[in-house]
């Protein structure tokens, strides 16, 4: 999954670094209103329908002026913009070095298990889903982002910093479940598209695939990701958007969500995430594989 090298070799670090961070930013101020609707969608425990949806999606925003209604959908942009820049930096880098750590030392078995084949599919597959669980490091600015947009009054007007000090590892709470949630989302992202790749277009050096072949094997992907990943998500963004001093167990939220409002709420906020993600990958993959070769021509 990471960009294809320039005719001068592999892109250098700082390179990867501007590409990636940039195509971050650009997603973040495109998508983070689609986020912000999911979450809350995620987040309401009452029973949604055609009259109360705009209440949800906009909360005290609702019957206020068009652009005021948007501009809400913007909260905790600052959290977000350091979650997400970094989270896309750590996944295009990432994923190719645990490719690369799991080929050079496990090729033999993987090839051995699943065939010569299979095994570089699997390889790709096992390396996104050891990218997702080290994810977890940044746990803290997902759970900022989160609380801004489906819970801004347990900030009480107080700073990052001082959150950070005041609530120390209570910022990890739900480490498990993102584990939980990351490892087979991740493993479904990577091993559906380099599947996609390989048997829909025959293409075998993932690097080398047209825009197109992305365009198809990104959206195989996402779906794929999103849809196993969804039960875990919905519980690891109700463990998080809680107010800082009440914590709830995982358990407890799944048997009252279950309880409730039944099985199917495990899977709030799906459907716009699919109509989303499909593009969302394209977009930030696409354009950091354009800067990146760009970049390295100067850094």
């Amino acid at each position: 999954m990471s960009p294809p090298s320039t005719t001068k070799g592999a892109e250098s670090g700082a390179a990867r670094l501007l590409g990636s961070g940039f195509s971050g930013v650009a997603e973040l101020l495109v998508f983070h209103p689609v986020d912000t609707i999911a979450k809350r969608l995620m987040s309401n425990k009452s029973h949604a329908s055609a009259t109360s949806l705009s209440s949800i999606i906009f909360r005290e925003y609702a019957t206020a002026p068009l652009g005021r209604r948007l501009f809400s959908l913007f909260p905790g942009l600052g959290y977000a913009a350091g979650y997400k820049v970094t989270q896309r930096i750590y996944k295009y880098g990432g994923q190719p070095y645990f490719n690369d750590l799991i080929t050079r030392h496990y090729k033999t078995e993987f090839a051995n298990t699943f065939g010569e084949r299979k095994g570089k599919l699997m390889t790709q597959a096992t390396a996104g889903s050891l990218t997702g669980i080290g994810e977890v490091v940044l746990l803290p600015l997902d759970a900022l982002k989160i609380k801004r947009q489906v819970n801004p009054e347990a900030f009480r007007g107080r700073g990052v910093v001082r959150i950070f000090l005041e609530e120390g590892t209570t910022l990890y709470r739900g480490w498990g479940w993102t584990m939980a949630r990351n490892a087979p989302g991740s493993f479904a992202l990577f091993g559906a598209s380099a599947v996609t790749k390989d048997y829909l277009f025959g293409v075998t050096d993932y690097h080398k695939a047209t825009w197109s072949q992305n365009f198809v094997a990104s959206i195989a992907g996402a779906v794929a990701s999103i849809t196993v990943a969804a039960p875990l998500d919905t519980i690891k963004t109700r463990i998080q958007n809680a107010n800082f001093e009440h914590k709830v167990s995982g358990v407890t939220v799944v048997k009252d969500l279950i309880k409730n409002e039944g099985p199917g709420a495990l899977f709030k906020g799906l459907t716009p995430k699919i109509l989303v993600v499909g593009p969302k990958l394209v977009f930030s993959y696409t354009l950091a594989q354009s800067l990146i070769p760009w970049f390295s021509n100067y850094v």
